[in-house]
């Protein structure tokens, strides 16, 4: 099992900056896929970032530019910093774990971009 806990989430204006946190502990694999994904209202969840544990990323298209995922393997913690954000990135946001035939889901952390 992997408890993910994540963090960072809040209220900020468009342009503004938000840094979410996700620390896993538990059964953690030195292979894995860490990463973060978003549900807005009635739509469908949506990957945002991943990274892998050699580091290799992948974005979505809407956030390139704007969003950085990083993650320290010592602290088995994944970061999203995300800047210039839009009322468009407003949605909850969960941290996911994957490794082998597991993956493993945060409770998400709501974020909201508005004036």
């Amino acid at each position: 099992q992997v408890q993910l806990v994540e963090s960072g989430g809040g209220l900020v204006q468009p342009g503004g900056s938000l840094r979410l946190s996700c620390a896993a502990s538990g059964s953690i694999s030195s292979i894995s896929v860490m990463g973060w994904y978003r549900q807005a209202p009635g739509k469908q969840r949506e990957l945002v970032a991943v990274i892998t544990s050699g580091s290799v990323t992948n974005y979505a298209g809407s956030v390139k530019g704007r969003f950085t995922i990083s993650r320290d393997n010592a602290k088995n913690t994944v970061y999203l910093q995300m800047n210039s954000l839009k009322p468009e990135d407003t949605a909850v946001y969960y941290c996911h774990y994957g490794s082998g035939w597991n993956d493993y889901w945060g409770q998400g952390t709501q974020v909201t971009v508005s004036s």
